[in-house]
């Protein structure tokens, strides 16, 4: 079967444009052409025609493959452009090479035109791969892999502009949306009605804003809503109309029906010296208020109200965890990661932290704990405390001789110890104290934290891997994903947030996401782990896609550490 080929020939004599086509069709080619002589003809050319390939004579009269190479690289600057020619010298090749033209051949020597355009469109074809792949991971950077709006990171973006104009008379408002009853609906019927449910949500949520609006999911079941040149009046409309909307929606899942129900938390943009940090802890103020009250209903951020019980709520934390860590309250659990397509090494384990606490009969998971300790510099001394308690742990495995000493033990930084300057000698003596192989320990940092804190993630992935430890980026595609970011950061492994992993079977833009991720991270030479691998079928197509490692509740569900 004849391969297709538009082919754009520039070329005055119909005799050499004879000999270049009949070379093509003897070689597989069906090339469907267009021949010109003039550079007006050869503009029109490609204004209206979509080629492949450019082949141009040099000499033409009054026109030259050099104004034909000018040309192209005006109108389509991609589309690659081949030089034939019976009479060109070769300075005046070299300089057309220089000037774009992709090979040049003598008329004499036809037979180096086929491979010459077949390497071409192989490149054309790898470069809109490129394009592809690229376009994805942008399209990550700022969207929500699982509803399809605003991520966080672009909210954030559209948030602070807002900030900035606000003393120039403008007025806008920010609404904080936390869903009263979706952990009740995910934790009965599973994750993949909790998906469903978000995703239905997130169209309920379209409905009420306006056009210049942001609508964005930050996270878990909580979104976000920007109202541009908004009064309040307005804006208290827009969010009574959401929550009339959440409260007559009734979410069907296997034959059972719920209601839902939200929390919204309003705080007006309205004056000059607001800032990005602020706003945010008034909207999550203000939405804990509402909750507070009884849920599903909106609460105006009022200073004078909130801010007591804001600090009561936040500081108990606070006091909780410096008990714990007083106390030594914190336990340590692991979850094995295993390889796939042969990987080396075979095995490794994730160390995650929970919580002990005598006003929970329950281990408290760390996405109760670690928002507040965030938000008031605690994670140094909790990273500090994993970093001591898991390579202690490491070394009585090894002496034990137990499976947790085998392959690669991945612990988890927060963005504020990448800034903690010596934290690094910490490692290090941490290390050489419990005589530990530097090459069994690897750092996760997440993409989000290693992006907003760079060059402290640059200095502190440079300071251990030159120890000899490994550097994981974690979590993957949900925040400003880049070829950028891959070259700035020199990681070792990259783990694939479990967000595009769980769908990708019945996702085939989530499959495509775990593919373009799977595929840069081995072009940027490290090794990749699916996270939240939950069934054999998933485990199956991440290993026909070529990831390298994989782990969740279907390889192994995360456990208290052995005792030895």
């Amino acid at each position: 079967m004849n391969k297709p080929l538009r082919l754009l020939l520039v070329e005055d004599s119909e005799d050499d444009a004879l000999l270049v086509l009949r070379e093509l069709s003897r070689n597989g080619f069906a090339p469907e052409h267009i021949r010109v002589d003039t550079r007006s003809s050869l503009s029109a050319a490609l204004d209206d025609g979509v080629w492949d390939i450019v082949i141009t004579d040099h000499n033409m009269p009054g026109f030259n493959s050099e104004d034909a190479l000018i040309l192209v690289r005006e109108k389509a600057k991609d589309l690659p452009v081949i030089i034939v020619s019976g009479s060109i010298g070769e300075e005046v090749a070299v300089a057309a090479m220089k000037s774009g033209a992709h090979d040049y051949i003598m008329k004499g020597n036809l037979t180096r035109l086929v491979p010459a355009i077949e390497r071409e469109l192989r490149d054309a074809l790898a470069r809109q791969t490129h394009r592809q792949a690229q376009l994805t991971i942008e399209h990550m950077a700022y969207h929500d892999a699982l509803t399809g709006l605003s991520n966080r990171v672009e909210f954030e973006r559209h948030l602070r502009s807002a900030l900035q104009n606000t003393s120039y008379g403008h007025s806008h408002c920010l609404l904080y949306v936390d869903m009263d009853q979706f952990k009740i609906i995910n934790d009965t019927c599973g994750h993949s009605a909790g998906d469903e449910l978000l995703r239905q949500v997130a169209m309920l949520l379209k409905e009420p804003i306006r056009g210049a609006d942001t609508l964005a999911r930050l996270g878990g079941d909580e979104f976000g809503v920007l109202l541009q040149d908004c009064s309040y009046i307005h804006a208290q409309r827009i969010a009574e109309a959401m929550l009339e909307l959440l409260r007559d929606f009734r979410f069907t899942w296997q034959g059972k029906n719920f209601n839902i129900g939200a929390s919204i938390g309003m705080v007006m943009l309205d004056r000059a010296g607001l800032t990005f940090a602020d706003v945010l802890r008034q909207a999550d103020m203000a939405c804990y208020a509402a909750k507070d009250k009884g849920r599903n209903r909106i609460q105006v951020y009022l200073p004078d109200n909130l801010e007591l019980r804001r600090l009561h709520t936040e500081m108990e934390w606070v006091n909780r965890i410096n008990r714990a860590l007083e106390q030594d309250n914190f336990e340590l659990h692991f979850q094995r990661i295993v390889g796939l397509n042969g990987a080396s090494p075979a095995n490794g384990c994730e160390f995650l932290i929970r919580m002990l606490d005598a006003e929970s009969p329950d281990l408290i998971l760390p996405g109760a704990f670690i928002p507040a300790a965030e938000r008031y510099g605690l994670m140094p001394a909790i990273d500090r405390w994993v970093v001591t308690h898991c390579f202690a742990e490491l070394a009585a495995s090894r002496a034990a001789n137990s499976e947790l000493s085998q392959g690669i033990a991945f612990v988890n930084l927060s963005g504020a110890t990448l800034g903690d300057e010596n934290f690094l000698d910490f490692v290090k003596a941490s290390l050489e104290r419990n005589r530990l192989s530097t090459s069994s320990i690897c750092f996760e940092i997440t993409e989000t934290a290693a992006i907003a804190n760079l060059n402290h993630a640059i200095a502190f992935i440079d300071g251990v891997k030159t120890m000899g430890c490994h550097v994981a980026l974690d979590d993957f595609g949900t925040g400003l994903s880049s070829f950028s970011y891959l070259k700035a950061l020199p990681a070792d492994f990259l783990k694939i947030d479990g967000g595009f992993i769980r769908d990708m079977l019945t996702d085939s833009m989530d499959e495509a996401i775990v593919e373009s991720i799977n595929s840069i991270g081995h072009v940027a030479g490290l090794k990749t782990i699916a996270e939240f691998v939950e069934t054999d079928a998933i485990r199956a197509r991440l290993i026909a896609i070529g990831i390298d490692y994989a782990q969740g509740f279907g390889i192994h569900r995360p456990e208290a550490l052995p005792r030895i």
